[in-house]
């Protein structure tokens, strides 16, 4: 799971608001009485050892009952044990395992405002270094969100409605489903037990070593001592599943588990499995310590996976493919989602950050070993654009004065859970990658591999990882491992780095990079700027680091044209003064493929991220666009977009006519030969074919003739075949979508979806429905996902975003995010990307002032416990303030070089959405 953070940010103040008259006087138990602790964290007095842990759920009643024992060390005299709980009834506790307290009584106190529970002994006192055995039997209902031990259903090609359920406890709902000490550092060994009716199986973390046949027909299953572990890691899951296996090349049983009616779609997660844990193994050289590794597709599922160790539960759509209905994207997500998961295996699970403020450590280790290993097990993916959109992701929200440092305090759940954004995981990755290329890939394994040697069943923090690397440096001239990499996990933002060449110097200032009008929030920030460049003369990559606010370099011998951050490798934007954009934008024009389609991209971006802060002007970045019209690698192409549509994307919700349909006119025209010569097919690489997709879809959601002609006959047969017609996969997408702007195609599409049992064709139905014209269909779409029957409630961000891009459907996204806000933060949990996506989603593209008051209000009209303070908020608000300033300095630069550079009557007018 993923993002990062630092010292104070804003939602630190939800514990502080929230909490406060609670921290001035003593917590008072549910029952009136004093509650004997007052910190969110635990106390370390006693610890875990081993959990004995009894599940049994009723599939029917949708409840579940348990008993729990747990052997804890002292390491401080104490009648109190301290531990987390959370929605459960606690029907009995008892202390064991001493001749003076076998089998006393423990009064229980509960403070739900922590999710804590103490359990008082009124006779004893526990001795320091002592082992002792608490013992508590439990009730509760299954959840009815996606946390803790919840329920999930499915329906079977009949149309009978099935209920399983499963877990999903990182980072704070173990105690949802258990009592237990629910923080990663208090590690333990879990022995598990499941009951169930003999209709179903379950599964655990552990292979099953037997099942018993209990007097009253219900079955036991028991399974193995876990190794030691956090308890966000502990999973199980009481279903019908089928399963597929294969063991790797090390001997370790991979199984992946589905819904039956599924289980053909499973094969290729299962060779992906395969390959890559016996890569993780080989490359780690730290074996995969557990017998069997399970892959589990859960129908009901809010992230896309969870690392559980041994058992990792997926959403249907990151695990499972079919050959014929699966499109080359899919494939890579897939695959790398996988790819990732597995990795937690070593980077989370065997070592394991000591507290939140460190995910990073896990999440961003995670998604660059995704590049590190698909790279190879892979190679026909082609990841080598992969960090470059990562750290575009990332800079979109550490570029806001919101963000936060990679590594950041946080106390309660919530603002736990807002960690998983694009800091602890697109940063993390992109400064890990960074801190790669500039040593050596070979230096850089040998101090992860020492990390998990020295660490293994530990918890660790950041500088531990620093020291291992830096242990492993050969060179003479070491790196100060731990002073560069402080600059980028203990503060927010990335640097701008200002270049000017005056013949062989180089002029060299670095800066924060950030959006906004107060500038003193730039001060005070130096990094250590690994930089690399290449010139006209030499592509050979050369290094320097950059310590102080200026520098000079020299060349060797004097350029035309030097290009900074070779690959965008590093986590940095650059501007170049004098000369050096037009020298840049000249190679562009002539001889484009003189530079890497990374670093082409990565111009592409840097140009307009410019425009935003003033150092470029827009029509600069325009003009440098220009070339785009010869441009088909797909990084480059891709990146062309993701900068020009979201100014149409403004313009078009001026009501500004005219100029949309000149901006959208000069798009189609910058791409309109790459769009002509994409062919109605399936041929091509994986970047090819996905090129194509964005493409054809692109144009045919556009109104482009030619398109949507293709489409709509495509369309046409499809339907005349009751949606038996194999489409190519490339262009399912585009086809769909034209499908579903008539009403009469719009119902016929959704049929097919609810009956659909392909993952990925789902996906792709789905995403036409919400892109529709039809206003009345896109408010019901929103409306049947949030209750649940018709549509899965797990893809209800997806579709309130995709509804939010719509041009028929924007204003109803916002109204439908403001009049829902409770029954979402219920669903989804305060703090969740999920609802941090619908928010900055559904406000990106407001650039007037009256939007922007009438966003503030709502969000002012919230209190902390629904989420008032949350860093979304902050992020969605800037944004808007951001869009406002953009158009206030740039609408009529842009209206003057498109006049000059395509004229409306150039191009068909155009109609709908982009």
């Amino acid at each position: 799971m993923y993002l990062v953070a630092l010292l104070v940010w804003v939602s630190m103040t939800l514990a502080e608001d929230t909490f406060r008259e609670d921290e001035l006087s003593c917590p008072v138990a549910t029952n009136g009485q004093p509650f004997p602790w007052d910190k969110m964290r635990l106390p370390q007095t006693v610890s875990p050892l081993h959990y004995d842990l009894l599940i049994h759920p009723n599939l029917t009643s949708l409840d579940f009952s348990g008993r729990v024992k747990i052997q804890v060390e002292v390491h401080e005299e104490t009648n109190t044990i301290v531990l987390h709980s959370k929605d459960l009834n606690i029907t009995k506790a008892a202390l064991l395992g001493s001749a003076e307290g076998e089998g006393q009584v423990l009064k229980v106190l509960e403070y739900p405002a922590y999710q804590q529970i103490a359990l008082v002994s009124d006779s004893m006192v526990l001795k320091k270094g002592g082992m002792y055995d608490i013992e508590l039997e439990f009730v509760a209902k299954l959840s009815e969100n996606f946390l803790g031990f919840y329920k999930s259903t499915y329906r079977t090609r009949e149309g009978e409605e099935r209920v399983l359920a499963s877990t999903q406890f990182e980072p704070t709902s173990a105690r949802a489903a258990f009592p237990c000490f629910d923080e990663p550092a208090f590690k333990a060994n879990f022995s598990i037990r499941i009951r169930r009716e003999s209709t179903h199986i379950s599964i655990s973390n552990m292979p099953k070593l037997k099942t018993l046949t209990l007097p009253d027909g219900l079955l036991e299953d028991q399974f193995d001592v876990t190794v030691k572990m956090s308890t966000y890691l502990v999973a199980f899951i009481v279903c019908d599943f089928l399963s597929i296996s294969k063991n790797t090349g090390h001997g370790v049983k991979i199984s992946v588990y589905t819904v039956p009616e599924k289980i053909a779609q499973a094969e290729f997660a299962l060779d992906a499995a395969v390959r890559l844990l016996d890569f993780y193994d080989d490359y780690f050289d730290v074996p995969y310590p557990l017998p069997k590794q399970d892959l589990a597709a859960v129908p009901d599922f809010q992230s896309g996976a969870m690392e559980n160790w041994g058992l990792i539960t997926y959403r249907e759509t990151a695990l499972l493919f079919d050959p014929e209905k699966s499109s080359p994207s899919d494939k890579l997500d897939i695959t790398t989602t996988i790819a990732h998961e597995l990795a937690h295996q070593w980077f989370g699970n065997l070592v394991t950050m000591q507290w939140w403020n460190d995910l990073w450590l896990k999440e961003g280790f995670a998604t660059f070993m995704e590049f590190v290993s698909v790279n190879i097990t892979n190679p026909e993916l082609q990841m080598k654009g992969y960090f470059l959109g990562a750290c575009f992701s990332a800079m979109d929200v550490d570029s806001l004065s919101s963000s936060h440092p990679v590594s950041t305090p946080v106390e309660n759940p919530a603002q736990i859970q807002e960690m998983y954004d694009d800091v602890s995981y697109e940063k993390g990755a992109c400064i890990l990658h960074m801190l790669r290329e500039f040593l050596t890939p070979e230096e850089f394994k040998s101090g992860i591999v020492q990390y998990l040697k020295q660490y293994s069943y530990q918890s660790t923090v950041s500088a531990d990882l620093w020291e291992s690397l830096s242990s492993k440096q050969q060179s003479v001239d070491k790196l100060n491992i731990k002073a560069m990499m402080e600059t980028w996990t203990l503060q927010e933002g990335f640097p701008l780095v200002t270049v000017e060449v005056k013949g062989r110097q180089v002029h060299l200032s670095q800066e924060r990079y950030l959006k906004g009008e107060d500038t003193s929030e730039t001060s005070g920030f130096l990094w250590h700027v690994p930089l690399t460049y290449v010139t006209s003369n030499s592509a050979t990559v050369h290094r320097f680091l950059l310590k102080t606010k200026t520098d000079v370099l020299y060349l060797p011998e004097e350029a035309d044209w030097v290009k900074f951050n070779v690959d965008m490798s590093g986590y940095y934007i650059v501007h170049y003064e004098g000369s050096g954009w037009d020298d840049l934008i000249a190679l562009l024009k002539h001889n484009h493929t003189t530079l890497s389609s990374n670093d082409r991209a990565s111009l592409i971006n840097n140009a307009f991220q410019l425009v935003s802060v003033g150092k470029l002007p827009l029509d600069k970045a325009l003009d440098l666009s220009l070339y785009l019209s010869r441009e088909t690698e797909i990084m480059p192409v891709m990146e062309g977009f993701s900068e020009l549509v979201p100014l149409h994307k403004l313009i078009e919700k001026r009501d500004m006519e005219e100029l949309e349909n000149q901006m959208k006119g000069y798009i189609m025209h910058l791409f309109g030969e790459l769009i002509d010569r994409q062919t109605w097919t399936d041929s091509g690489s994986v970047s090819e074919r996905m090129l194509r997709s964005y493409l054809l879809h692109f144009s045919c959601v556009n109104g482009h003739p030619a398109c949507v002609s293709k489409a709509t006959e495509l369309f046409n047969k499809w339907k005349e075949s009751d949606g038996n017609m194999s489409l190519p996969t490339d262009v399912s997408p585009a086809v769909f979508a034209v499908g579903a702007r008539t009403e009469e195609g719009w119902d016929f599409l959704f049929e097919k979806y609810r009956k659909c049992l392909y993952t990925s064709l789902k996906s792709q139905m789905e995403s036409a429905l919400s892109r529709s014209p039809l206003a009345h269909k896109l408010k019901w779409m929103m409306e049947q996902s949030l209750e649940g029957s018709v549509m899965k409630t797990q893809d209800l961000p997806y579709v309130v975003t995709s509804v939010g891009r719509n041009p028929k459907g924007y204003k109803q996204a916002w109204d439908f995010l403001k009049t829902n806000w409770d029954l979402l933060v219920n669903k989804f949990g305060l703090g969740s990307y999920s609802i941090a996506h619908m928010v900055t989603s559904v406000t990106s593209q407001y650039s007037t002032r009256e939007m922007l008051a009438e966003i503030r209000r709502f969000f002012s009209s919230l209190t902390a416990e629904t989420g008032a303070e949350l860093r979304c908020i902050q992020q969605a608000l800037e944004n808007v303030e951001e869009n406002i300033r953009w158009m206030d300095k740039n609408l009529s630069i842009l209206q003057a070089w498109l006049n000059k550079h395509h004229h409306q009557d150039d191009q068909t007018r155009l109609p709908e959405l982009l």
